[in-house]
């Protein structure tokens, strides 16, 4: 299965995924060198997903997208931080499009905001997901509890099993790559259910060539 991962980040959705090929899409080159460190085997571009998944959507069975989320964020419109500027649609711009246009399976991920979401999502352990196949209910027992907020960089590493220590990236990144990052097995739950949905459509489709 090709699974096109943007807005990839360190890869904390893409930890456990097995038996496919990746394409990970991330703008900031400190944070793609992290990614491809721990997954060498990924194709990783330092590119601006957005316009990437316009070029390339056809290329894939599978689409992952986690769009920024600052200007949506619950905790940023409770501070009054990154809220002098517009929304950034690029979340619903992808949503529509993806719906419209992409015939494989596709999740976007992005956080509970502030306001009522424009158009309806599953929420699963603080974040919303928009999809076009069924997420099953995830046991939240799993996951072990939402991390805490006042977690050093060292104490997100040993949850998530990271070790950023060799990296040239300040504490503030590097604990935001880590606490903004979606928990391991949801991103492989998720995965899994895609995963299942390509495969069966590739063995109906092999039975109908026969």
């Amino acid at each position: 299965m090709k699974v096109l991962n943007l807005y990839a980040g360190i890869g904390g959705n893409r930890k456990l995924w097995e038996d496919c090929e990746v394409t990970a899409i991330e703008y900031d080159r400190a944070t793609a060198e992290v990614y491809q460190d721990y997954f060498p085997n990924d194709k990783v571009i330092v590119a601006d997903a957005h316009q990437y998944l316009l070029d390339h959507y056809k290329e894939f069975d599978f689409i992952w997208s986690s769009p920024p989320c600052p200007t949506h964020s619950k905790f940023n419109h409770m501070k009054r931080v990154a809220m002098d500027n517009y929304p950034d649609m690029k979340l619903y711009q992808e949503i529509i499009f993806l719906h419209h246009r992409f015939k494989g399976k596709y999740v976007i991920e992005n956080v509970v905001p502030f306001y009522t979401p424009l158009i309806p999502a599953k929420e699963i352990a603080r974040h919303l997901f928009w999809s076009n196949f069924k997420i099953r209910l995830f046991d939240k027992g799993k996951i072990k509890g939402n991390p805490i907020k006042k977690w050093n960089v060292k104490t997100w590493e040993d949850y998530y099993g990271y070790d950023l220590s060799k990296y040239e990236m300040d504490s503030n990144k590097k604990r935001k790559a880590l606490r903004n990052m979606v928990d391991p097995e949801l991103g492989n739950h998720i995965y899994q259910a895609a995963k299942g949905i390509y495969q069966r459509q590739n063995k109906e489709q092999g039975v109908l060539g026969l």
